[in-house]
């Protein structure tokens, strides 16, 4: 298939990044891709694939072009993907100083930047003088474990110009892959911040052994907390129920590939907050999120007694028995 956007990059090593890649060279003849360390690009070289995420993926490594620098990367591409962990993605783009404005960037972080409390694509509007048209955002219900499985994946693909948006679908569309477009850019990223937050919670329930109906009423009420919260923020028409918002919060809340599910789990198991997070091999970006849309919301005042309850375990130490119960008196 023709890539009428222009070279596009990867920058990010992880999981995501490697799915996305994987997807992307379906349908691109070439790509770049920027990976902090040149000894993981070298194992990547030698071995055709991650060295260290979704290995059994293997990839055509004559046309990826791997760089260690981040600048060249963006200089020369003309559509940068944004494929990594949200509290590394600062320290990733402080280092940028190639003019970056007139670029096609792609969110697939689902995260908010740490400090500064802003979306992606709003740091990278202020940051780089990027054209809010020229942003897009990538969300789920989708694991990069089971892209790299083949197995059936959907992709929310949100941008406030249409034409753009098709035109990227059509890179990552394939067999197993099938992406929905939208113009709820904003919407998207905070949905997809805040399922990763109640997937904690979900974990939390799971890991205390509380049963399935406790984690189904929490579910249902994580949903309406996260209708009223975005419709707060970015107050425009939307179906909380489409894909990208509940199925998003679905497969995060219940899937064995959820970091951010197994991250509470452990803490509902007895493990500390700091024994949970050593534990992880893979950033659960929920913990970061909590914190995130606690200090946005003060300007707000949604009623979010799951977000608060979480934020409550995971930075004021409460106890989770006693947080998940005050959460559930909440609950209808």
């Amino acid at each position: 298939m023709a890539n009428n956007i222009g070279k596009v990059a990867v920058l990010g090593g992880g999981s995501w990044a490697t799915a996305l890649a994987k997807l992307l060279l379906q349908n691109c003849g070439q790509l770049m891709w920027y990976m902090r360390r040149d000894d993981r690009i070298d194992e990547f070289l030698r071995l055709g694939h991650n060295p260290a995420y979704l290995t059994d993926v293997t990839f055509d490594t004559s046309r990826i072009e791997f760089s260690s620098d981040i600048n060249r990367v963006c200089s020369e591409a003309d559509v940068l993907l944004l494929a990594m962990p949200s509290p590394y993605f600062k320290s990733h783009m402080e280092k940028v100083t190639a003019d970056i404005s007139g670029k096609t960037i792609v969110s697939a972080i689902k995260g908010i930047v740490p400090d500064e409390n802003q979306l992606i694509t709003d740091y990278m509007v202020e940051r780089f003088g990027v054209a809010s048209r020229r942003e897009l955002v990538i969300s789920g219900p989708c694991h990069a474990e089971e892209v790299a499985l083949d197995r059936p994946s959907y992709l929310t693909i949100g941008c406030h110009d249409h034409d753009l948006a098709a035109n990227f679908a059509s890179l990552i569309a394939g067999k197993h892959t099938h992406t929905i477009l939208s113009s709820d850019v904003e919407g998207i990223e905070y949905g997809a911040v805040l399922k990763n937050v109640y997937a904690i919670a979900a974990g939390i329930i799971h890991g205390m052994k509380r049963g399935d109906n406790l984690l189904a009423v929490l579910v249902s009420n994580a949903i309406r907390e996260m209708d009223r919260f975005v419709a707060a923020v970015v107050p425009e028409r939307r179906s909380i129920c489409d894909s990208v918002y509940l199925g998003d919060l679905l497969v995060t809340a219940y899937s064995r590939f959820s970091r951010n599910h197994n991250f509470g789990s452990m803490i509902g198991k007895g493990y500390s907050v700091t024994a949970a997070r050593m534990e992880m091999e893979q950033t659960a970006e929920g913990y970061y999120a909590a914190k995130c849309i606690s200090d946005i919301n003060r300007d707000y005042k949604v009623s979010m007694p799951i977000l608060e309850g979480v934020y409550d375990i995971l930075y004021r130490h409460v106890p989770a028995a006693k947080a998940i119960a005050r959460m559930a008196e909440t609950f209808s």
